[in-house]
């Protein structure tokens, strides 16, 4: 027999769509020779024009799944997305403490692509108290990490500013994403953990994408199932964003554009 290879769980919505979500999860841990695990904690009926409806499953069977995965695989990372209510995130935190895997990367998706807020202010404190510690690394866009901090973020200095306001309220490491600052110029993510920051820039490219957050999030996890530190798992993620975006298509009547994972996957497996 050979050895069980490291695997990598997302728990996260479904977006029946393919672009984004878990579907984007298991294209991206595919993509970079990680095997993908799922635990669905809501189920979406979306396309590339939008979400029609949502459904948030028993928080029992939410934890059956997470619990079959854990029974049965070598877990070196777990990624977490779209939870949707306080219930389900403390239902996630208590089966997180129980098995204390080695990498979790949050993704704390309380914004919609229009602006809308996805999370009651019950939520949004259980995702503070709770899940905002467990994590090795948090990756908030700008609107999330301005209702993380309850301030406005308006340039490059308020970017460090706030990842240095998120690592004083509990994150272990921050990586920052600047995609939504005002602007030309390179889009420009902040990482920072312990004495460590950095500025990881990318040329802007004029599209309107998406699961751009689901996948980052993602590839950060996969490259540490591959046995990445931290910092160059992060950089290489933003890489193969970029690379997927760069290379992305158009498979709905809407405009935005679904990533091409596959065409940006690194070569060789871990």
């Amino acid at each position: 027999m050979t050895q069980r290879p490291v695997s990598a769980l997302t728990v996260a919505g479904s977006d029946s769509g393919g672009g984004a979500g878990i579907q984007a999860d298991l294209k991206t841990f595919a993509a970079h020779g990680v095997h993908g695990l799922s635990a669905l904690a809501a189920l979406t009926a979306q396309h590339t024009r939008g979400v029609s409806a949502v459904h948030v499953p028993d928080i029992g069977f939410l934890r059956a799944q997470i619990d079959a995965c854990f029974d049965d695989f070598a877990i070196g990372a777990v990624k977490l997305g779209m939870l949707a209510n306080a219930a389900v995130i403390h239902a996630v935190a208590d089966a997180l403490e129980h098995y204390r895997p080695a990498q979790i990367v949050l993704d704390p998706v309380m914004v919609a692509t229009s602006g809308a807020r996805l999370l009651e202010p019950d939520a949004l404190d259980a995702l503070r108290g709770r899940l905002l510690p467990l994590a090795s690394l948090v990756t908030p866009n700008l609107p999330e990490a301005e209702l993380l901090l309850g301030r406005r973020i308006g340039d490059r200095a308020d970017m460090r500013a706030a990842a240095e306001a998120l690592l004083a309220i509990g994150a272990q490491a921050v990586l920052l994403k600047g995609g939504h600052l005002p602007g030309g110029g390179d889009v420009v993510d902040l990482f920072a953990h312990a004495g460590t920051r950095r500025e990881i820039a990318h040329p802007r490219l004029s599209v309107d994408a998406h699961g751009t957050g689901c996948t980052l999030a993602s590839a950060v996890a996969a490259n540490l199932c591959r046995g990445l530190a931290l910092e160059p798992a992060c950089a290489a993620a933003a890489d193969y964003v970029h690379a997927a975006l760069h290379g992305g298509y158009r498979p709905g009547r809407g405009e935005v554009l679904v990533l091409d994972h596959f065409g940006a996957a690194p070569h060789g497996r871990p």
